[in-house]
């Protein structure tokens, strides 16, 4: 390990993340190490890292390399590995680009989610292109203390329940998760989103993360809201031929969420690398024995 390590610290909708570019897969990052850079009072601090490697130099992103040349290494904040983060795709393209590695227009990412095509505007927002939904039947009820609201169950490749009700404060705390049923719908627990309205095609949430409680903003959860938002208000881009657009408020600023009429939705919101600096590798090696 080098004496220095460089990173870099990013936003997306107060999402935000330790970035460590690593083009040659060269950086060692075990879960501890992770954990410690996350840190929110001993390290840098953040709900995940980026690791940003080349495709071609990760055995998980080789395969994927003559689709895109980068590969987002993506480790929550626990030093868990996770497949996909949707807030976390656009930071990652805005260190690329940052970095001189590309331009304004598209280009594609490799997660372990597969390949996302990923879009730098020239008014500095980034589109994502998160994939289709999935919408499994049956009914689904959420409930905080000793309120109830009917759910809308949406799939983004994770687990969504989404609950419309007229006061966000509704919500409670958010520290635990909120009980849901029946039980077989979520076997592995599920994301809760709390969703009011604030005019036509547009809403704004609260989001319990499940491991994480409540957070800033979790771009799969706004995805899943507005799915629901635009079933509840008889619209289906893939019965009508017409895109349906929400503009999607989170606690950490807002999102546009567009479903086409192929299925495919698309996130679009802001991005923003706020520090960079060099992590001090004798540092680490004592935060990650304590």
């Amino acid at each position: 390990m080098s004496t220095r390590i460089p990173f870099l610290k990013g936003h997306g909708t107060e999402n935000d993340f330790v970035i460590v570019p690593d083009p040659e897969n060269a950086v060692d990052l075990p879960p501890a190490v992770v954990a410690a850079l996350c840190d929110r009072r001993a390290g840098i601090g953040g709900d995940g890292l980026l690791h940003v490697v080349r495709s071609a130099a990760h055995p998980e992103a080789k395969g994927m390399a003559a689709e895109a040349e980068w590969f987002m290494d993506y480790r929550n904040g626990d030093g868990s590995i996770a497949e996909m983060c949707g807030n976390g795709v656009r930071v990652f393209a805005r260190y690329l680009q940052r970095a001189g590695h590309v331009t304004e227009g598209d280009l594609a990412v490799a997660t372990r989610g597969g390949v996302k095509t990923v879009h730098i505007a020239k008014d500095g927002d980034v589109t994502v292109g998160m994939g289709r939904a999935v919408l499994p039947e049956g009914d689904v009820t959420v409930s905080v203390g000793e309120r109830s609201w009917p759910a809308r169950n949406v799939n983004m490749g994770n687990p969504h329940a989404v609950a419309f009700v007229d006061d966000l404060s509704h919500a409670g705390d958010l520290l635990s998760p909120p009980p849901f049923s029946p039980a077989a719908a979520y076997p592995d627990g599920v994301n809760v989103e709390f969703v009011v309205e604030r005019g036509p095609g547009h809403v704004a949430l609260r989001v319990h993360e499940r491991g994480a409680g409540e957070t800033r903003s979790c771009g799969t959860g706004a995805c899943a809201v507005a799915v629901a938002a635009a079933r509840r208000d008889g619209a289906d881009p893939t019965a009508t031929g017409t895109p349906a657009t929400y503009t999607v408020d989170v606690p950490g600023g807002t999102l546009v969420i567009t479903e086409r009429p192929d299925g495919e939705i698309e996130m679009t919101g802001p991005a923003v690398i706020v520090a960079e600096g060099e992590i001090d590798a004798d540092w680490l090696d004592t935060a990650t024995r304590a």
